[in-house]
């Protein structure tokens, strides 16, 4: 894995100093939009509106729009905030692991002691454990204030972002507050279904089937034949990431392949005559 963040965690007089890695990564198969007739690539353009003309992301600036009213915001007004540049992880309080809303957690991060002696992280560890704690930090990552839960796993420390207060939605749903009555009997039933189902849960035993049968699906195509060379149909993207004429470069590919194809079949004429 790689280090994507280094820093202090800091509780009190406590410095405990941690490498950070992202917990998790994305195994789903990337797929591309291609165009029906020749499986040429489609890519998308960044066209202004008012000009009409292919912009440069050198040249793209942010806007805040309300319902009347658009600010733009340069990139000189974004680096002129008062971005948080600190390397520490800074705990705010320890409270009792139940009370985190499970809907608040968001992107988790391995915490590795980053010194010669790992005591203050072990030290910490363990003391979450003991008092079944979790620990709310604030840190700073890519010039954003992030707030954090600050948990155990086996013998590592998890960091797992937490959603702000006001990105939770209300569950507010006319039909919650209807008056239901529900009897022992139904209950008693209910519960019975559930213990019959009730089991140790194992994440291994579970696997993403569709993308299992899409990745079968594509060595599939491949072993008929159905695959062509990318070159031929994708079209190259200059430097700066600006897109180039689609079909001049699709022109230029196929012609490229086609005078490679004629090249070897002369070439084989002609070792097939000298024989």
């Amino acid at each position: 894995m790689r280090t994507i963040w280094k820093g202090s965690l800091t509780f009190g007089l406590v410095n405990v100093p941690v490498k950070v890695y992202s917990a998790t990564e994305d195994h789903d198969v990337p797929l591309h939009q291609v165009h029906d007739a020749d499986g040429g690539r489609i890519r998308y353009k960044r066209v202004c509106e008012i000009c009409g003309q292919t912009v440069a992301y050198s040249e793209i600036d942010r806007a805040y729009q309300d319902e009347s009213q658009t600010v733009v915001l340069t990139k000189e007004d974004l680096e002129s905030l008062p971005a948080e540049r600190s390397r520490e992880i800074d705990v705010v309080e320890f409270v009792p692991s139940d009370q985190v809303d499970l809907l608040t957690l968001d992107k988790a991060y391995y915490l590795e002691p980053d010194s010669k002696s790992p005591k203050a992280y072990v030290l910490l560890r363990k003391t979450l454990e003991a008092t079944d704690r979790t620990a709310i930090v604030r840190f700073t990552l890519r010039q954003k204030t992030r707030l954090a839960a600050l948990r155990v796993r086996g013998d590592v420390l998890v960091l797992q972002t937490l959603l702000w207060a006001d990105e939770v939605r209300e569950a507010d749903f006319p039909s919650l507050h209807e008056d239901v009555t529900v009897s022992d009997k139904e209950l008693e039933l209910s519960a019975s279904l559930v213990e019959g189902f009730s089991g140790d849960f194992d994440p291994e035993a579970f696997v993403d089937e569709y993308q299992v049968e899409l990745r079968t699906l594509i060595d599939a195509k491949i072993e008929k034949g159905e695959a062509f060379e990318t070159e031929e149909t994708f079209a190259p993207v200059e430097k700066g990431g600006e897109v180039i004429d689609l079909m001049e470069a699709l022109r230029a590919s196929v012609e490229k392949s086609r005078a490679a194809r004629a090249e070897a079949a002369d070439e084989g004429g002609s070792k097939r005559d000298a024989g």
